[in-house]
């Protein structure tokens, strides 16, 4: 297992989540936890899912710092995905990268 994971949110999320000590995605209400990825599946979440969003951050999250139960879920393409069940404690994310896309809304390069 990764000893790193990644979350990708809005740079006003984040700093909400400043204010209220933890991070909860919305996600975390409606299907029970929060999404992450791990440093190869990075590439294909932004694009699929972020394509064209601007004002994102990447959020790059110390696995055994961790507060709440994380777990490996497999999806419809049969890979697993790292999903957190609770609230995301902040000092677990040791760094907070601006995440934008390319001119035509792609993301070519994670920056790690």
């Amino acid at each position: 297992m990764d000893s790193m994971i990644f979350h990708i949110t809005t740079r006003s999320q984040w700093e909400q989540a400043q204010q209220l000590g933890e991070y909860r995605a919305d996600s975390l209400e409606t299907e029970g936890f929060i999404h992450c990825s791990t440093s190869a599946q990075l590439l294909w979440v932004a694009n699929r899912f972020y394509r064209g969003q601007t004002g994102l951050v990447l959020l790059k999250i110390e696995c055994d710092r961790l507060k709440t139960p994380l777990q490996f879920d497999e999806i419809e393409t049969g890979e697993f995905f790292p999903h957190l069940y609770g609230s995301l404690n902040l000092d677990a994310v040791v760094q907070v990268l601006e995440f934008e896309p390319e001119a035509d809304g792609s993301f070519q390069d994670i920056p790690l």
